[in-house]
C-alpha cells in the first residue's frame, strides 16, 4: 500500500469539484498544471484568475522531501519555528554525501563512518518531528520519491532542484531552498508567481537509438537556460503517451537545467503501469476514477496556441541522439553532428571516462537498454575503452537488476558499480586521474555539466547524453564514435557494429529488495532530544539573522563582481564542501571562491580596502567579506544574466548573508536563487538598464536609498560613488511583494515565521 492514502484519497475525493469551479473561474478550458495549481491554491489566497507571470500566489503543497545536504540546514531551520511536527507528510533522504572512489560497498561504509555525526542528527530530527528518513545506500531522492510517494495531480516541493523528476508521474513538483520548506512544514502558505505555461506537443515514437533523454536534450537547445524561467512545461499528445513513466521523469528531471519552474505530464497507461508495478495499485485505481481531472483538457491539447504562452513540438519519430555540452547543458548537438564540433573545437577526442546513472536516468528501463549494449560489448569481444562506472537510483533498483543481470553485463564489460548515491553527478567522486588539471573529455547520463561540477577540474570536457549513447562511447572510447553508422574493431581486430539498445520499462518479474532503508518517525517525538555538539564542525545551531537597515546601505563596499556564468556552483561549491552543509560558519569558507572577478579574470581573489581606502590588499573572497563585515562595513555582490542558476542550495544565499553582503543586483536571476536571497531577508536587485553594470568600479562606495519606503513595483536607486571624485546613479528594480518586503523587514522569512507562531 501507498505511503499517506488517506491524503491522496482526499485529495482525489475533492478534485472534481475544484478543477470544476477553476474551469467557471477562469473561464475557459483548462491545461493540467492549472487544474493542479488551481486546485492546491491556499486558503490565503481564494479562487480568482490569477495573472500568469505576475501575480504571487500562496500554495498548499501535499509533501515535502529533503536530501541530506540541504536538509541539514532546512531541519536546524525548522527547529526554532516552535512546532512539534511537521504539518505535511515530509521525508529526508541521504544521498549527496556518499562520494564515489572504489566502489558501492567500500564507499557506502566509509560515508556511514566519515558522516556518522550527520545522519544521526538527520535521523533524530526526523524521528522527532514525524518524518521519514531514508538511510544512505536506500537510494537518490528523486527515485524514491517516483517510487513511493509521488502521485498524479499532486504538489510538492523539494529541497533539491531536480525535484521535477516527480513530474514524471504527473505531479507539479518543485525545486526550492530549505527556508520555503520550513514554512510549508511549519503549515505556512507557500508563496510562487502563478507560472507562464510552456506547452510541448509530442508526436511520432521514439525508436533505435533515441530515447527520452534525447527530448530534453533537445528541449534545452531550442529553449537555453534560462528560456523555461518561471514558467511550468507540460508535455502532450501522442508521442506523450508512448513514453515510459520513469522516461518521463528523465524529462522533467532535467527540464531544472531551462530554468523551468518543473515539468509534467497527464496522467495515462505508463503511469498505471508503474504505479502499480512499485505496489501502489491503491493510488492507480484512485486515479484511474479521476482521470480526465489529471490531465489537460482535450480543447487545451487541440489548440495549443490559446492555452499557453509559447508551443514548441517534436516529432519523435525523426528525433536524432543528441550530446550537450561541455560547460552548458544547452549546447545541444545531434550525434550526426558531434563529431565535427569535437574536432572543430579541439575537444580532447579521447574518452576517458563514462558514467551511468544518477537521479536523471538510472531507472529499470535505462539500465535495461544500456547492459543491452554491454552484452553486445562482450559478444563482439570489445571491452570497455574508457572507465565506466554505473549507478543505480535506488536499492530497489540495485538489487532487481542485480537479480535480472543487468550489473553483471556491465561488470562483464569492464564497468564499476558505484553506491545508491549521487556521487559524480554532484562532484563526490574521488576520480582515479594522473593529472587533476589536465584536459580531458568525460560524458554522462547525468543533467548538469558546470565547469568543475564533476571532478574539480576545470579542464574536464562535461557532455550529457542518454545512458544508450554514453554506454556506446565509453565502449569505443573516442568522442568521435557514432554508434548509429561506425564500426568498431574488436579484439580479434574485426569490425563490428553495435546494434540499437532494447529493455524493457519494467521488470518482467517484479521489482524486488530487501531492505528498501525507510526508517519510519516514532508515533509521539516529544521525548526524543537532539543533540548538536557545540565543538562540532558538521552541524552548528542557527543564530538569527538581524534586519538590514538603511544605515546599513550606505557606503558599503563591492565584494565581488562576477563576470559571466555565475552558478550556485560558483557561489556554494559542493564535492568536498558538502560536510559542512550543516555548519553555516564553515561551509561560508567557500563562498565565491568559483566565481570569476570582473576586475582581474580570477577566481577568488579580490580587492579589499579596508586597510586602505586607495591601495587594494588581494585576499580570498570569504577572508574579505569577513573583514568587511567585522570591521562594520556592508558589502555589494554584482552579477551578470541568470546569476544563480542551477541548484536549489539556500547556501548560496546564507553564506554571502552571513558574509554581510546586504544586496545581489544582477541583470537577471534564476528563479529559486532569487527567492532563497528574499527567505534570508537581503536585497535581491536587478539593473533597470544592464549596462549600468559597467559603471561599477572595484573600489567604489555604495549606496542604495529607498528602503525604508520600499514597495512592491517601486524602484530603489543604487549610486556609485568613485574615487575619483565623480559618481554614477541608476535605478535598480525587485519583485518583492509586501510579505516578502515584510521577510527583510523582520532579517529573513524565519524570523517572521517565529513571531508569528510566538515561537
Amino acid at each position: 500500500m501507498a505511503f499517506d492514502i488517506d491524503m491522496i484519497k482526499g485529495f482525489y475525493e475533492s478534485l472534481p469539484k475544484k478543477v470544476e469551479e477553476a474551469r467557471q473561474t477562469l473561464g475557459h478550458p483548462l491545461t493540467l498544471a492549472e487544474k493542479i495549481l488551481y486546485s492546491h491554491l491556499h486558503p490565503e489566497s481564494p479562487l480568482q484568475k490569477f495573472n500568469r507571470g505576475k501575480d504571487y500566489v500562496f500554495f498548499a503543497p501535499d509533501r515535502v522531501a529533503m536530501q541530506d545536504a540541504t536538509a541539514q540546514m532546512a531541519l536546524l531551520q525548522f527547529m526554532m519555528c516552535g512546532r512539534d511536527k511537521t504539518a505535511v507528510p515530509s521525508t529526508v533522504h541521504c544521498d549527496h554525501l556518499i562520494q564515489a572512489e572504489i566502489g558501492a560497498d567500500t564507499d557506502l561504509q566509509k560515508a556511514k563512518d566519515v558522516n556518522s555525526e550527520v545522519y544521526q542528527f538527520l535521523s533524530s530530527v526526523s524521528n522527532k518531528y514525524g518524518i521519514g528518513f531514508w538511510k544512505p545506500g536506500a537510494g537518490i531522492i528523486h527515485q524514491i520519491v517516483l517510487e513511493n510517494y509521488a502521485f498524479p495531480g499532486g504538489m510538492m516541493i523539494g529541497t533539491d532542484s531536480h525535484t521535477p523528476n516527480a513530474g514524471g508521474l504527473g505531479m507539479v513538483a518543485i525545486g526550492v531552498g530549505g527556508a520555503d520548506a520550513v514554512d510549508v512544514m511549519a503549515g505556512m502558505p507557500w508563496e510562487l508567481k502563478m507560472p507562464k505555461l510552456i506547452g510541448i506537443k509530442l508526436t511520432g515514437k521514439l525508436n533505435g537509438w533515441t530515447s527520452s533523454k534525447d527530448v530534453i536534450l533537445k528541449v534545452a537547445g531550442v529553449l537555453t537556460v534560462k528560456g523555461g524561467t518561471g514558467a511550468i512545461v507540460e508535455y502532450f499528445g501522442p508521442g506523450a503517451r508512448s513514453m515510459s513513466c520513469t522516461g518521463k521523469g528523465t524529462i522533467c528531471n532535467m527540464g531544472a537545467e531551462i530554468g523551468a519552474t518543473t515539468s509534467t505530464f497527464g496522467y495515462d497507461d505508463s503511469m498505471s503501469r508503474y504505479l502499480r508495478a512499485t505496489d501502489r495499485a491503491d493510488v492507480a485505481e484512485l486515479a484511474d476514477q479521476v482521470a480526465e481531472h489529471l490531465t489537460g483538457d482535450a480543447e487545451c491539447y487541440e489548440n495549443p496556441e490559446k492555452y499557453f504562452d509559447q508551443v514548441i513540438e517534436i516529432d519523435l519519430s525523426t528525433l536524432e541522439p543528441h550530446i550537450n555540452g561541455p560547460y552548458t547543458p544547452d549546447l545541444a548537438w545531434p550525434i550526426s553532428k558531434f563529431a565535427e564540433a569535437v574536432k572543430e573545437n579541439n575537444y580532447p577526442q579521447k574518452l576517458e571516462v563514462g558514467l551511468i546513472g544518477s537521479c536523471t536516468n538510472s531507472s529499470y528501463e535505462d539500465l535495461d537498454r544500456a547492459a543491452s549494449l554491454a552484452k553486445q560489448a562482450v559478444a563482439k569481444k570489445l571491452k570497455a575503452k574508457a572507465e565506466f562506472t554505473i549507478t543505480p537510483g535506488s536499492e530497489q533498483i540495485r538489487y532487481t537488476v542485480q537479480r535480472d543481470g543487468q550489473l553483471t553485463a556491465f561488470e562483464e564489460m569492464g564497468g564499476v558499480v558505484l553506491a545508491n548515491a549521487c556521487g559524480p553527478c554532484i562532484g563526490q567522486w574521488a576520480r582515479h586521474t594522473d593529472d587533476p588539471t589536465r584536459a580531458n573529455s568525460i560524458i554522462t547520463s547525468f543533467n548538469r555539466n558546470f565547469s568543475k561540477r564533476n571532478d574539480g577540474n576545470p579542464q574536464t570536457r562535461s557532455f550529457v547524453a542518454s545512458p544508450e549513447i554514453v554506454t556506446a562511447l565509453a565502449i569505443a572510447g573516442d568522442l568521435t564514435f557514432n554508434p548509429l553508422t561506425d564500426k568498431l574493431k574488436n579484439e580479434e581486430g574485426q569490425d563490428v557494429m553495435l546494434d540499437p539498445p532494447t529493455g524493457v520499462e519494467l521488470p518482467a518479474k517484479g521489482f524486488s529488495v530487501e531492505d528498501a532503508g525507510f526508517e519510519a518517525p516514532a508515533a509521539d517525538g516529544s521525548g526524543i532530544e537532539v543533540k548538536v555538539d557545540p565543538t562540532s564542525d558538521r552541524i552548528q545551531l542557527l543564530t538569527p539573522f538581524k534586519p538590514i537597515t538603511s544605515d546599513q546601505l550606505k557606503d558599503m563596499r563591492v565584494l565581488i563582481k562576477a563576470k559571466g556564468k555565475c552558478t550556485t556552483d560558483h557561489i556554494s561549491m559542493a564535492g568536498p564542501w558538502l560536510k559542512y552543509r550543516g555548519h553555516l560558519q564553515n561551509i561560508s569558507n567557500n563562498c565565491f571562491i568559483g566565481a570569476i572577478n570582473y576586475f582581474n579574470g580570477e577566481a577568488n581573489k579580490v580587492a579589499n580596502y579596508v586597510d586602505s581606502a586607495t591601495e587594494a590588499e588581494y585576499m580570498a573572497v570569504p577572508d574579505s567579506g569577513l573583514k568587511y563585515r567585522d570591521n562594520g562595513i556592508g558589502t555589494v555582490v554584482f552579477g551578470e544574466e541568470n546569476y544563480g542558476e542551477g541548484s536549489s542550495r539556500e547556501h548560496a544565499a546564507m553564506e554571502p548573508r552571513f558574509l554581510g553582503v546586504k544586496a545581489v543586483i544582477v541583470k537577471s536571476f534564476a528563479r529559486i536563487h532569487e527567492t532563497n536571497l528574499k527567505k534570508q531577508g537581503m536585497l535581491g536587485l536587478t539593473f533597470v538598464n544592464p549596462a549600468d553594470y559597467d559603471k561599477i568600479r572595484q573600489d567604489d562606495h555604495i549606496d542604495i536609498l529607498g528602503l525604508d519606503t520600499m514597495a512592491p513595483g517601486k524602484n530603489l536607486t543604487v549610486v556609485a560613488k568613485h574615487a575619483d571624485g565623480t559618481e554614477d546613479k541608476f535605478e535598480v528594480a525587485h519583485t518583492y511583494n509586501q510579505a516578502q518586503i515584510s521577510w527583510v523587514n523582520a532579517g529573513s522569512a524565519l524570523n517572521k515565521i517565529r513571531q508569528e507562531l510566538g515561537a
